[in-house]
């Protein structure tokens, strides 16, 4: 008999033991889908996460008071506080840093409500202050009217600048009524609406149950006792944002009247920084992923060797008749073990449909991309194949060095 010959005996089996080929199949499915879940969605987190973090701009960054509040480079440090950036070293570095774009950021409130006549949003809008550069150095454009004026900037006007969920909740769709200078409450207090900021999606970073109001105007209505300031800036000269950030540094140092040889007692926050160290972290939850993987598939190849031993006791008879007829050793092996594989891979086939649809399900519902994991699809396609070559190839040898006289007078 040739390949060809043995193939198709192959399949012929499989269709005539098809409860058992279902079984086996959904035993490699589900450790294939295991295994192509789990990575497609840690693909898709780490998708997520660098389109959250591009969010605050490749050539931009942010100085605070304080170390970020996840810990990315040891698990038992706590991370170092330092003393607040108040509002007049904040406007200092303004007036002197002064070739980039600056921008000053004061949080209000991150639970306030927004009232428009008998409309009202949920207690989840951040309540922003900031000034004329925010928009730019944050990546917003507006979707509708105008950014604040230096008029409004200077004396706190109460003007606000609505995020596009906020907007959306509280106006409809219909942006053209800002035209007519709107009036909304947050938190009781009247604003004037004079724009809507464009969608950006919610992530780590930004959100669209935004509220931006001039800084002055923050600093009164959301007074706070040891309130920090956040500067942005964004790299808008011809210098590299290295450049850029070092001198930003030195300029901070000298607002904070720090020490020549001293610590630095603020941060400086970099998107691009913050989203490679997030993406080397994954790297141990794709490990992990691997492995959890690796354990389900390496129970569905024992399972599939438990079903094709079976199957060898139960078509002794037919081992028996194939070898009488003239089927060789070689014959016999091929054919059990291409059983094995060709039901491997229909189970593969199965599990990596079910783990890429899990796996982007996770991902979509946290926000992220639809993932085609090729490498994935074809690591599982590989491990499919050598688990059935596993699991098949003792059965098979079994099933070869059967006695054609004793198989034929099984019962």
């Amino acid at each position: 008999m040739n390949y060809f010959d043995i193939l198709k005996i192959s399949f012929q089996a499989i269709k005539t033991n098809l409860i058992r080929t279902v079984i086996t199949c959904s035993i490699i499915g589900i450790g294939i889908m295991a295994l192509v879940g789990i990575l497609t969605s840690v693909d898709g987190l780490k998708m997520y996460m660098a389109k959250s973090f591009s969010a605050m701009g490749a050539n931009s960054f942010k100085i605070r008071n304080k170390s970020i509040a996840f810990n990315l480079d040891g698990d038992n440090v706590a991370p170092k506080v330092y003393r607040n950036i108040t509002y007049l070293e904040a406007t200092d570095f303004k007036k002197t840093f002064t070739d980039n774009s600056t921008s000053l950021q004061y949080l209000g409130s991150g639970a306030s409500t927004l009232k428009n006549k008998n409309t009202k949003t949920n207690p989840n809008i951040m309540v922003l202050g900031t000034d004329e550069n925010y928009l730019e150095n944050e990546g917003y454009s507006l979707e509708f009217g105008r950014n604040f004026n230096l008029r409004e900037l200077q004396h706190g006007s109460n003007v606000t600048i609505l995020g596009y969920t906020t907007a959306k909740k509280l106006f409809g769709s219909d942006f053209s009524v800002i035209q007519q200078n709107p009036s909304v409450k947050i938190d009781d207090i009247k604003y004037n609406v004079i724009g809507v900021l464009n969608e950006k999606g919610s992530s780590f970073i930004t959100t669209d149950n935004l509220a931006l109001i001039p800084i002055v105007k923050a600093r009164q209505d959301f007074a706070q006792g040891d309130p920090s300031y956040i500067i942005s800036v964004k790299n808008t000269g011809e210098d590299s944002l290295g450049t850029v950030v070092d001198k930003a540094v030195a300029a901070m140092r000298n607002v904070r009247k720090l020490r020549p040889g001293s610590e630095n007692n603020f941060d400086i926050m970099k998107s691009d920084s913050i989203s490679g160290m997030f993406v080397e972290k994954m790297g141990m939850a794709t490990l992990a992923g691997f492995v959890i993987g690796l354990i389900t598939l390496f129970g569905a190849a024992i399972g599939l060797m438990n079903i094709m031993m079976v199957s060898v006791t139960e078509r002794t008879r037919e081992i028996g008749t194939l070898k009488a007829i003239g089927a060789t050793n070689k014959n016999i092996l091929s054919q059990f073990l291409f059983e094995a594989i060709v039901i491997c891979q229909l189970g593969g086939i199965l599990g990596i449909i079910l783990g890429v649809s899990v796996g982007n399900l996770v991902s979509v519902s946290i926000g992220g991309s639809f993932v085609v994991p090729w490498n994935w699809i074809f690591l599982g396609i590989s491990f499919c194949l050598i688990v059935g070559l596993i699991s098949g190839l003792y059965p098979a040898i079994k099933a070869s060095n059967q006695d054609p006289i004793e198989a034929l007078r099984y019962e």
